[in-house]
């Protein structure tokens, strides 16, 4: 657990403005995302059945939230993202090729490290799309990326307009580079240490090719196996003036095929999961091509308004000395 208050840092916004242009934030952004991308808000589950395979398992070693029952008679486990639950959406929603859906998602995750832009509380846009096999291809990737980071961007210039003393600059040229890449730039560094490198120089940088091993044999990070297709995913970093260092604000990507997850699962040796409802289904080709990720609503916040804590946008729950240190440093969590 490590907080790092920047010296000298001040927050650029009372407490009272904080509120309201975090309300603003995601009123307006979450407007230009659905028209960027041609989706529709939807209601999201908190808790999901462990039965079904719906829930993520992120890099496979967090623990779920789960509790019984007992008016159903069975467990529940409260979500950890929605990147499965969204796909077989749309299957039942009967969204056709070119729509979407997008909820907000809310999410407990108890084994996360907690730093100034971790919580074990997370909210996300959460957001998945109908596209067709032709569109499984880094150039429609790209796409969607420009689109989203447009609309970042955007809500960008519209909360200034209120908001004339925030001092955020973001860049719209996105650097696209591969995981591979930049572990054959710096093959000495740790994979947060090349981002913060590269991203330093590339200021909105998108890394390609998360969850698979590198020629080094070690991934750049871990990826659940049954969701993204780890050749056509990646993570959109900006680059933070305030803590000076890279800023993931979405991770994202086309989702697998049969073929991928059947490789995929393998790799990863979670081949029992081919047992479960919702990998069965897709294993038979029998939900739909889709290209989906989350971006982190309190992570938005933070670096639109030049937050230095992930804490001073959301309420959550700190050890001892993430409350001591921020209190120090005239940082008031909500």
């Amino acid at each position: 657990m490590t907080t790092i208050i920047p010296e000298g840092y001040v927050s650029q916004l009372s407490q009272y403005d904080t509120q309201r242009a975090i309300e603003r934030i995601k009123h307006v952004f979450l407007t230009k995302l659905c028209a960027a991308l041609h989706l529709v808000r939807v209601t999201a589950p908190l808790v999901v059945d462990p039965a079904t395979g719906m829930n993520d398992n992120l890099n496979g070693v967090e623990r779920p939230v789960g509790f019984d029952v007992p008016a159903v008679g069975s467990d529940a486990e409260v979500v950890q993202s929605l990147a499965k639950w969204k796909r077989y959406a749309l299957k039942r929603y009967d969204f056709n090729v070119g729509k979407g859906i997008v909820c907000d998602m809310n999410a407990i995750r108890r084994d996360e490290e907690l730093d100034n832009l971790h919580s074990i509380y997370v909210d996300q846009w959460d957001w998945e799309k109908v596209i067709v096999e032709e569109q499984r291809s880094d150039a429609y990737l790209h796409e969607v990326v420009n689109r989203i980071v447009t609309a970042i961007c955007g809500t960008l210039d519209e909360l200034k307009w209120y908001y004339p003393q925030l001092e955020t600059e973001l860049d719209r040229d996105i650097t696209f580079v591969t995981s591979q890449e930049l572990e054959d730039l710096y093959p000495t560094l740790t994979p947060k240490e090349r981002e913060d490198r590269f991203v330093s120089e590339h200021h909105t940088t998108f890394i390609k090719g998360i969850g698979g091993a590198l020629r080094s044999g070690k991934p750049h990070d871990g990826r659940s196996p049954d969701y993204d297709d780890w050749s056509l995913n990646g993570d959109l970093l900006f680059w933070n003036d305030v803590l000076g260092c890279a800023f993931e604000a979405s991770s994202m990507g086309i989702r697998v095929s049969p073929e991928s997850l059947d490789r995929q699962l393998t790799i990863a040796g979670c081949d029992d999961r081919r047992a479960l409802p919702f990998h069965k289904m897709l294993l038979a080709g029998e939900l739909p091509c889709t290209i989906g990720g989350g971006i982190g609503q309190s992570r938005l916040c933070m670096l639109l308004l030049g937050k230095a804590h992930v804490g001073e946008v959301q309420a959550s729950v700190w050890d001892a000395e993430t409350v001591e240190a921020c209190k120090a440093a005239g940082v008031q969590l909500l």
